[in-house]
C-alpha cells in the first residue's frame, strides 16, 4: 500500500499577513477605562445629569442672580406667600391646589389667594413669597460651588502631602503620618464654629472647614499608592538616570495613580454637598437671605407638616446630585481596575 504522501492543510488558514492581524486593537489605559465605563449603565446616565446640573448651574449664574432669587415684594407677601408648585398642566399634585390645615378637600391656593392668572410658579414659594424654582437653583449653585472648590484643595494638599509622605518614607513619614492621626481626631464642627467666630461665617468658612480635614482620606490613599509605586522599575529607572524627585512624582507616580485620585473626588465631592447642607441646617453654614440646598431644607423644616414641599424639592435635589456622583464613582472605580474586566 502506497503511503500517502499529501502534505496536511490546515482548515481556514489564510496567509501569514492575515495569520498575524490583531483582531482587537490596542487600547491605551485611558480608552480601556472608557470603554468599561460605558458599560456601566448608572454611571453613563450620572456622568450625563452631573454633566447637565454643572451647565445648568454655570449658566444660571449669568440668568438667574442671586439678587433676584432673595428678593420679595413685601407689600404683597399674603399674596404670593407658601403658594404650591404649579405647572399649567393638569398633573396631579402640580396644579396649584393643596389641603389647607384642617379642610377635607383641596382649594386652588392661586384662585383664594388672587394670585394674577397669568403667574404660576413651578415648584411654588416659601412663607414670604419667593420662587422656590429660583432659591433651589441659586441653592444648587452655592451647594456646588462650596463642595467643588473644597474638594480642589483637598486635590491639591492631599495629593502633595501623600507623595512627599510616601516618597520620603522613614522619619519624615512617621513624623507626616502622626499629623494627619492629630488632624483626624480634632470633630469638624469645631473647626467650623472657630472659623465661624474668626470669619463670620458664609461660604468661605465652609469651603475652608472641609478643606482644613477634607485632604486627610486622600493623603492616606496617595501615601499608600507612592509606597507600592516607587519600588516599580520604571521608577528605579528614572532615580538611576538622574531624574529629581518632582519630575520623577509628576511624570511615573501621580498619572499611574490617577484613576485613584479620581476615585476618591468623586466619593469627597457628595460627602463635601451633605457636609454643607448640615452645617447650613443648623445655621453654621450661609446666612440668610443666601439660601444652599441644606439652608432651605432648614428654614422649610417647621413647615413639613402643612408644606411638605418646601422640604422634598431641595432634598430630592439634594438626594439626586449627591447619588450621581456616587454611582459615577463606582462606575469609574470598576473602570479603573483591569480586574473588573469579564472580556
Amino acid at each position: 500500500m502506497a503511503a500517502n504522501t499529501q502534505d496536511f492543510v490546515i482548515v481556514g488558514a489564510q496567509d501569514s499577513e492575515a495569520n498575524e492581524h490583531i483582531a482587537k486593537p490596542a487600547l491605551s489605559f485611558w480608552q480601556d477605562a472608557w470603554r468599561r465605563l460605558k458599560l456601566n449603565k448608572l454611571a453613563v446616565i450620572s456622568l450625563w445629569f452631573l454633566a447637565f446640573i454643572l451647565a445648568f448651574a454655570f449658566v444660571s449664574n449669568f440668568v438667574m442672580p442671586q439678587q433676584q432669587a432673595n428678593s420679595f415684594n413685601s407689600d404683597k407677601v399674603g399674596v404670593y406667600k407658601n403658594l404650591p408648585p404649579k405647572s399649567g398642566l393638569p398633573i396631579p399634585g402640580w396644579s396649584g391646589q393643596i389641603k389647607a390645615p384642617g379642610d377635607t378637600t383641596s382649594t386652588d391656593v392661586y384662585a383664594s389667594q388672587n394670585v394674577p392668572k397669568s403667574e404660576k410658579f413651578i415648584l411654588g414659594t416659601d412663607n414670604i413669597g419667593r420662587s422656590l424654582a429660583k432659591r433651589v437653583t441659586v441653592g444648587l449653585r452655592i451647594s456646588l460651588l462650596v463642595a467643588l472648590v473644597a474638594t480642589f484643595i483637598d486635590l491639591l494638599v492631599g495629593v502633595a502631602y501623600g507623595v512627599l509622605s510616601g516618597w520620603k518614607g522613614g522619619w519624615v513619614d512617621n513624623v507626616m503620618q502622626r499629623i494627619i492621626e492629630i488632624l483626624s481626631s480634632v470633630p469638624n464642627l469645631i473647626i467650623v464654629t472657630m472659623l465661624g467666630l474668626v470669619l463670620g461665617g458664609g461660604v468661605l468658612s465652609i469651603i475652608l472647614a472641609i478643606a482644613m480635614t477634607g485632604w486627610l482620606g486622600m493623603a492616606r490613599q496617595v501615601r499608600n499608592m507612592t509606597l507600592t509605586l516607587k519600588e516599580r522599575d520604571y521608577v528605579l529607572a528614572a532615580k538611576s538616570l538622574g531624574e529629581s524627585s518632582f519630575k520623577i512624582a509628576i511624570k511615573h507616580l501621580i498619572p499611574n495613580m490617577a484613576g485613584t485620585i479620581i476615585v476618591q473626588i468623586m466619593m469627597t465631592v457628595p460627602t463635601a454637598i451633605m457636609f454643607e447642607a448640615v452645617l447650613s441646617a443648623i445655621n453654621l453654614g450661609v446666612k440668610p437671605p443666601t439660601a444652599s440646598l441644606g439652608s432651605l431644607i432648614s428654614d422649610a423644616s417647621s413647615m413639613l407638616q402643612f408644606y411638605p414641599y418646601q422640604v422634598l424639592i431641595p432634598s430630592a435635589m439634594l438626594v439626586l446630585v449627591s447619588l450621581a456622583f456616587i454611582l459615577l464613582g463606582d462606575g469609574l472605580r470598576d473602570a479603573f481596575d483591569p480586574r473588573a474586566s469579564e472580556d
